[in-house]
């Protein structure tokens, strides 16, 4: 009976120490913009959140171009997205790096008319080329995501800190 009791403390304590919350790192104010940009760098597929009209609707995107804070989603008119940022085109990036560090980009989806940037897009992304065929496919659809606010959060921290995104 003892050493089944000093096993149980054993694993117990094991137990506790795995289950030990971690020391945040503090975030220094004046690094948030770069820091929050590595996350953004380092996550190539982000949550794109919109709304179904009452339901929120969650999904992956892959941006098709990144200016800052700014982000470009490529999308097709049939999918059920552009019902809903047609319908109410306030929409959320939530953007997790490998370190559970996160970027939430609070925005206005916006259908992007520049045909100058729609080609620059369009060239840098052989994905779309080959899907596609052309860059006047009717079905195709790019948003710019206007940010309103960008906050960013360290793993474990726990509390978000606003990000200057202008």
């Amino acid at each position: 009976m003892p050493a089944q009791k000093a096993l149980f403390a054993r694993i117990a304590n094991c137990y506790h120490l795995a289950m030990a919350k971690p020391t945040p790192v503090p975030t220094d104010p004046d690094e948030l913009k770069e820091l929050a940009l590595a996350v953004l760098k380092n996550d190539k597929f982000p949550y794109l959140a919109s709304m179904d009209v009452d339901q929120a609707r969650v999904r992956p995107v892959s941006p098709v171009r990144t200016d800052g804070f700014t982000v470009y989603i490529a999308n097709l008119h049939a999918y059920h997205k552009t019902q809903e940022i047609a319908a109410n085109p306030k929409v959320e990036l939530c953007y997790l790096d490998k370190n559970h560090h996160q970027v939430r980009i609070t925005g206005v989806a916006n259908v992007e008319q520049d045909r100058n940037l729609l080609q620059q897009i369009w060239d840098e992304n052989p994905l779309l080329r080959n899907y596609l065929g052309s860059i006047d496919n009717p079905d195709l659809i790019v948003y710019r995501v206007d940010p309103q606010h960008v906050r960013y959060m360290r793993e474990w921290a726990l509390e978000y800190h606003e990000v200057p995104w202008i």
